[in-house]
């Protein structure tokens, strides 16, 4: 499905932080929305105006019971859902405290697929273009330091509990998967902004210190990723160069 020709286009960019842009600011020792977002970046390209929904701590199940007042009332013509990064994340804290205990995600995996299904439902019969976007690669060392807080008992604990670290990186990755996956047998177009970083030589250098939001960098990545989707597959989006 095509963006109908026209000459100003609504985008909606909906989902998490990383969506909302924002970083790790090692200098002043706390989060902050950064100014040259792979949003702004586009936006300075794009024939249109870019609506950022991006939340930060969001969850797809948060995402689905906000959409008409994020989403539907802007009436876009194309929206980027951007979720998975929180929806696969644990309660590290309760881990770290009782690391014999069985969790569950903040959103089971299962529970995920079946919200981003409704939500592409509910976009499309709105007449919307959904178009779905991979997730940044974590750094799964930089992360695990980041949730144990740097902490050994904390550390240990959570490692007990995880037998290894990467399988941070592998729990992240099958959320990762879903989303292909559903785009697949939803005949959804995806933006494959996961394969710019691992095409990198280290793609931990364009990762913030607390292993999951892409720095400056990392944000230049995204743009460009989805700026030459939008090039291959919705030109009329772009202004001329």
């Amino acid at each position: 499905m095509q963006a109908k020709e026209k000459d100003q286009y609504n985008i909606v960019l909906f989902g998490d932080s990383i969506a909302k842009g924002v970083i790790y600011d090692e200098n002043k020792g706390k989060y902050a929305v950064l100014k040259n977002s792979f949003a702004e970046i586009i936006q300075r390209r794009f024939r249109g105006i870019i609506h950022n929904a991006g939340r930060f701590g969001s969850v797809i199940t948060k995402g689905i019971s906000t959409l008409q007042r994020d989403v539907l009332s802007k009436k876009p013509d194309i929206v980027v859902v951007e979720f998975g990064g929180n929806d696969c994340d644990f309660n590290w804290e309760e881990i770290a405290q009782n690391p014999q205990g069985e969790f569950n995600p903040k959103t089971t995996l299962n529970h995920y697929i079946t919200v981003l299904q409704e939500m592409i439902q509910k976009l499309r019969e709105e007449g919307i273009v959904p178009v779905l976007m991979t997730l940044p690669p974590l750094d799964a060392d930089k992360y695990f330091k980041w949730v144990s807080k740097n902490n050994e008992t904390s550390a240990h604990n959570i490692l007990s509990w995880l037998g290894t670290v990467n399988r941070i990186y592998w729990w992240h990755e099958r959320y990762n998967s879903a989303i292909i996956d559903v785009a697949e047998e939803m005949k959804v177009r995806w933006i494959d902004v996961r394969s710019a970083f691992l095409k990198t030589m280290d793609y931990r250098e364009y990762i913030c210190e607390d292993g999951i939001h892409p720095n400056e960098q990392g944000h230049r990545l995204i743009a460009d990723k989805i700026l030459q989707y939008m090039e291959k597959n919705h030109r009329v989006l772009l202004q001329p160069v």
